[in-house]
């Protein structure tokens, strides 16, 4: 048995959530529903702009999420990642310790800069646009990886926004050749539909021949294999994944075992906030493939999970949610 269900890596970032509406994008020459890298400028002005006092900070950062949901429904997951030695640094190290996150980091040995952080800002439409400010994280290298921790885990998790990073892109790469050499899962979740959109190439040389698992929702996965319907990309992602995982917003989601494919019904909620979604789902999703439940049992934990993620704002349930989530699943 393995140590960790989960070794992930990704970009360590504190969440800035506020609530805004659709003139706050044009007065701010925001491109609405996309993840943006800005500097450190640009991320200074957005938040002069917001009110703080009606933010809420939480931990964060796609894999961030992810192995947090995994750790919260009973499972264990390392997350190899860096932040700086600065109180956002400080925040999130403790925030992965209360969740019981493995990591290497330790903050007297972190560098100097400036944590990662992300102004997610929702719409009354459910919508979520972010706009984040890398820091640090621009450092992430094969350096920071753990290869006796990626020996101990049944699957590794690779986050979609390293690959405008050529360091992060490096770490991927690195990830993916010592879980091989071990014989680990390999996972891999695009992120976002501008990840595949403007660094198609990249995250073709990351799949290379084949990623064990692929976490996607339905515009990102038609992006990535150049069709124009779902039935055609979850035919090409067969040349991709051997299995994979398409989420499909309120119509639920699309599963491919290797072998068959399993259409997962919505759980019917009203959204406010998508943020944090698809790191549930692939959380739930994790946990549960980790945990001897098949492909169906875990697309039906993971559409339920995802769904009181929508129904809240933040991207992370409660331990008291999570609790009720396996309850409701009975």
């Amino acid at each position: 048995m393995k140590k960790y269900d989960v070794y992930a890596i990704g970009n360590a970032i504190v969440d800035i959530v506020t609530e805004v509406d659709d003139t706050f994008f044009q007065i701010n020459g925001i491109e609405k529903g996309l993840m943006t890298l800005v500097d450190e400028k640009r991320q200074s002005e957005l938040m002069k702009a917001i009110d703080m006092k009606k933010s809420k900070l939480s931990g964060g950062g796609s894999a961030g999420n992810t192995v947090a949901a995994i750790n919260q429904f009973g499972g264990k997951s390392f997350y190899s990642c860096l932040v700086a030695k600065d109180d956002l640094g400080k925040f999130f190290l403790e925030d992965a310790t209360r969740n019981g996150i493995g990591t290497s980091l330790k903050y007297e040995s972190l560098p100097e800069g400036h944590t990662g952080r992300c102004l997610v800002m929702t719409t009354p439409d459910a919508g979520r646009t972010m706009n984040t400010f890398l820091g640090v994280n621009a450092l992430f290298s094969p350096a920071y990886l753990d290869e006796e921790a990626i020996k101990n885990s049944a699957y590794i998790y690779m986050e979609g926004y390293l690959v405008p990073s050529p360091d992060g892109l490096q770490a991927m790469l690195e990830t993916k050749k010592i879980a091989e050499k071990h014989k680990v899962g390999v996972a891999l979740t695009f992120s976002d539909p501008s990840m595949v959109k403007y660094f198609g190439d990249q995250m073709k040389q990351v799949v290379g021949a084949s990623v064990d698992l692929l976490f996607c929702n339905d515009e990102e996965a038609m992006i990535f294999t150049g069709t124009s319907s779902i039935d055609e990309a979850r035919e090409e992602l067969k040349k991709a994944a051997k299995r994979f995982a398409i989420t499909l917003g309120a119509n639920g989601a699309l599963i491919y075992d290797g072998d068959t494919f399993i259409n997962i019904e919505p759980y019917t909620v009203k959204a406010v906030d998508t943020n944090g979604a698809g790191d549930m789902f692939a959380g739930a999703f994790m946990y549960a493939i980790t945990h001897g439940h098949s492909f169906a049992e875990a697309g039906k934990l993971a559409s339920l999970a995802s769904s009181r993620v929508v129904s809240q704002f933040g991207p992370r349930l409660q331990t008291a949610q999570v609790h009720k989530v396996l309850a409701d699943l009975v």
